[in-house]
């Protein structure tokens, strides 16, 4: 949970991360 929130306000930060980010997470929820 803490990392989720790290991560969030990390994509805040570099909303250009936040896409590849976003990317990362569908493809780690269609692997899980």
């Amino acid at each position: 949970m803490k990392e989720k929130s790290k991560g969030l306000k990390e994509s805040k930060k570099a909303p250009q991360l936040s896409l590849k980010e976003k990317r990362k997470l569908k493809k780690e929820k269609k692997n899980r």
